[in-house]
């Protein structure tokens, strides 16, 4: 009796050779769709033939809108409904494939004679393996396109089987989000409705964070000491990165000669900030920058910045303190 391994091999290695011939047979249709679509200076520069997707590159100026996308694809998909079959002239000379209009690739080297590959109004030179017919292809969905080079575009597909998991996949993903937004009539609404709660609760978010971050600047200006001469902050604060930079910021344009460290927390990561005003930046030679490198070894991180204002990261939220309770060395 035969191996069953064996039989289940050979079936896997039979099908992604199948796979290839529909996504090789279908850049002949995606060449041709895009000439179409976009205009006759649409010339192949590249391509990637796999079992699992296939990649074309392309000459055009500009990114493909939806729309342009949508018209392709659409093309490509209604030449593999119309089941078109090959029509393959082997060893014809080269000259009777040029008369015939066959695309011919810009800078590809050819012989006398040419294998010329035909399916409806697509004509090209070449010698790769394909499908008896078009219909054979299945399905053609386009995944990404992007530039890769001035002037050349690419775009990643997929056909056959690859097509019908990734349309497959992304109804499950709908699926999913249908649930849970708890099954509504109409989803494209309520996913809109949720956005708009999202973004004004973002808003009054903002809003509050401000007024703490406004509250919180009344009472470090309080805790602000002078030390040689410098108006010296050092403290821990409940804040987020973004609400912390305002927060120095707001103190800078309001106290003279300030130098000011903060630690918070974010994320679970220890973060520092430094404020230098820069008359002290020129004065005493302050640099937030540096200082800022020195202070996070204290959190087992690193950072950096400019000379007035520097930031740092740190895996060690326990070093804060000790960060903090450092900073007036810099000064003292």
């Amino acid at each position: 009796p035969s191996d069953p391994s064996v039989t289940f091999n050979a079936k896997v290695d039979s099908a992604r050779r199948l796979t290839t011939e529909r996504h090789h047979s279908v850049t002949h249709l995606l060449h041709h769709a895009l000439r179409t679509t976009l205009g006759t200076h649409v010339e192949q520069k590249g391509s990637l033939v796999h079992p699992d997707y296939l990649r074309f590159d392309f000459s055009h100026f500009a990114k493909l809108s939806d729309e342009e996308l949508a018209q392709v694809e659409l093309q490509v998909n209604t030449m593999i409904q119309e089941n078109l079959y090959l029509d393959e002239k082997r060893n014809i000379p080269l000259s009777e494939a040029k008369a015939a209009g066959a695309m011919m690739l810009f800078g590809e080297k050819y012989g006398d004679t040419v294998r010329l590959i035909q399916f409806g109004n697509s004509k090209e030179l070449c010698g790769g393996t394909h499908v008896k017919a078009t219909g054979n292809i299945g399905l053609f969905k386009i995944v990404s396109e992007s530039a890769i080079a001035a002037g050349i575009r690419r775009i990643e597909a997929v056909a056959g089987h690859a097509a019908l998991k990734l349309v497959n996949d992304r109804l499950e993903e709908l699926k999913s989000i249908h649930y849970l937004l708890k099954n509504p009539q109409d989803s494209q609404k309520a996913v809109n409705e949720l956005l708009e709660k999202n973004q004004a609760l973002s808003k009054e978010l903002e809003k509050f964070m401000k007024e703490k971050t406004s509250g919180l600047k009344l009472e470090m200006k309080k805790r602000i000491k002078q030390v040689n001469g410098v108006n010296f902050l050092a403290e821990r604060v409940d804040l987020g990165p973004a609400e912390v930079k305002d927060l120095s910021f707001q103190l800078k344009g309001e106290v003279n000669s300030l130098f000011a460290v903060f630690g918070s927390e974010s994320d679970g990561k220890a973060m520092l900030t430094c404020m230098v005003t820069e008359d002290l930046v020129s004065s005493k030679g302050l640099d937030a920058g540096k200082i800022i490198r020195e202070l996070a070894k204290d959190i087992q991180g690193g950072g950096g910045g400019q000379a007035f204002f520097a930031t740092a990261g740190g895996k060690d939220s326990g070093g804060l303190d000790k960060a903090i309770k450092n900073a007036v060395n810099f000064i003292s």
